[in-house]
């Protein structure tokens, strides 16, 4: 099993930027890649990025230059640093790790971007 446990999000003005954590527990070891979705109101959940065990990131197209997706190993804890944040970017964001023993979603945390 696996726990994820998120912080960070909250208010902030377009332009700024926030950083989300989600400290992993568990059986990591099993773990192959992690990344972050988010959910906005009335919408699907959608990819933002992603990070595999050896270090490959993958983003959305809509934040590509502007978001970073890394992890500390020696923490277990993967990282969201969200910069030029736009109204757009408001929604709920869950960081999700799969392994063997199948995908383990975080408790979501809301980031609203507005002035």
């Amino acid at each position: 099993q696996v726990q994820l446990v998120q912080s960070g999000g909250g208010l902030v003005q377009p332009g700024g930027s926030l950083r989300l954590s989600c400290a992993a527990s568990g059986t990591i070891f099993s773990i192959t890649y992690m990344g972050w979705y988010r959910q906005a109101p009335g919408k699907q959940r959608e990819l933002v990025a992603t990070i595999t065990s050896g270090g490959s990131t993958n983003y959305a197209d809509s934040v590509k230059g502007r978001f970073t997706i890394y992890r500390d190993n020696a923490k277990n804890t993967m990282y969201l640093q969200m910069n030029s944040l736009k109204p757009e970017d408001t929604a709920v964001y869950y960081c999700k790790g799969v392994g063997l023993g199948g995908a383990y979603w975080g408790q979501g945390t809301q980031v609203t971007v507005s002035s």
